[in-house]
């Protein structure tokens, strides 16, 4: 209905210079993880996340069946990690074998020297065209010792801010 050239609108889009995380899930014996960038602060009261899942990715369903996620805000030395996890077809097993990390309060992955981790009970999500928005209650958050730069994500580039 608005013509707008959905190619075109990425590009403009890609001008929003934003964060880089992991998120990651649950399901069995399974530990779910991709990359994503469309994160947002929705409440301070009550204290909610939420964060955008493409419906055709695998990690939609996982998500939605485990109700449970973290987030891991990455440093900028994390580049090869967010390459990798938004790797489409990777193997569904192991994604994190070679990625350091441990069990969070939720039993979710979360990545060791991240910037930050977030975990969250899903409580609402909302179909958004081809994505579904999770809305997260946040169950723990915790910073780390690092100070390095974050990982940001730019007109197609990761990149660093300080």
């Amino acid at each position: 209905m608005s013509g707008v050239d959905p190619d075109f609108y990425r590009r403009v889009m890609g001008r929003f210079a934003t964060g880089v995380t992991i998120v990651t899930t649950r399901t069995g014996d399974i530990e779910h993880a991709m990359t994503a960038n469309a994160v947002v602060s929705l409440s301070l009261d009550p204290v909610l996340l939420g964060v955008s899942i493409e419906v055709d990715a695998r990690f939609h369903d996982a998500v939605l069946e485990a109700g449970v996620w973290g987030i891991s805000i990455l440093p900028s030395s994390a580049t090869g990690t967010a390459q990798w996890l938004a790797t489409r077809g990777r193997p569904l097993h192991n994604q994190l074998a070679r990625i350091p990390h441990v069990s969070g309060l939720t039993g979710v992955a979360l990545l060791s020297g991240a910037l930050a981790h977030v975990e969250c009970e899903t409580t609402d999500t909302l179909r958004t065209g081809d994505h579904t928005l999770l809305v997260g209650h946040v169950v723990s958050v915790a910073t780390g010792d690092d100070q390095s730069a974050a990982l940001v994500y730019y007109r197609g580039q990761f990149g660093a801010l300080q």
